[in-house]
């Protein structure tokens, strides 16, 4: 583990200057699931729930969340990100949905963030759209899986 960056000397929190780093391409995948009844699966699959479009509805959130993570968590660096993409699909064995955002951007810093803030929105947009038939839902398993560029170079989760 390295040193926390955001921490200042006299341990205030503070935003990291990004001013000095070099602009790379930098890219982050993340991951997260909505654990259900399977007959809320069935109406989400078969776009039967009361609120529309589970899948549709959900992916843009989450692609909304991702260009919006810098207001949303105070220390993150507003990002021109180049890329969101945010796939859902539906996991009998959970059963459930599974949710993978990727984040690219040409930058100073990562994209970890908002790829994690897209997979945590759209599994809170899935638990809104299901609710009425699922209170019972469990959101789990946000994670980083992936980030790719930068000066700390290349990380995967060891599976």
């Amino acid at each position: 583990m390295s040193a926390l960056t955001h921490i200042g000397a006299s341990g205030e929190a503070h935003m990291v200057d990004v001013s000095a780093k070099a602009e790379t391409s930098r890219v982050a995948l993340a991951r997260g699931h909505v654990v259900m009844a399977r007959e809320t699966l069935r109406l989400a699959v078969e776009g039967q729930a009361k609120k529309g479009d589970v899948f549709g509805v959900a992916r843009v959130a989450g692609i909304m969340a991702a260009k919006k993570t810098s207001d949303l968590i105070p220390l993150c660096h507003p990002l021109p990100l180049s890329s969101i993409s945010v796939e859902i699909t539906a996991d009998e064995s959970l059963p459930g949905l599974r949710v993978l955002a990727e984040a690219s951007v040409t930058g100073r810093t990562g994209v970890e963030m908002e790829a994690l803030t897209a997979v945590s929105i759209a599994c809170l947009t899935i638990y809104d759209m299901l609710k009425a038939a699922d209170r019972g839902m469990r959101i789990e398993g946000v994670e980083l899986i992936e980030k790719r560029g930068g000066k700390s170079g290349d990380w995967r989760r060891g599976e």
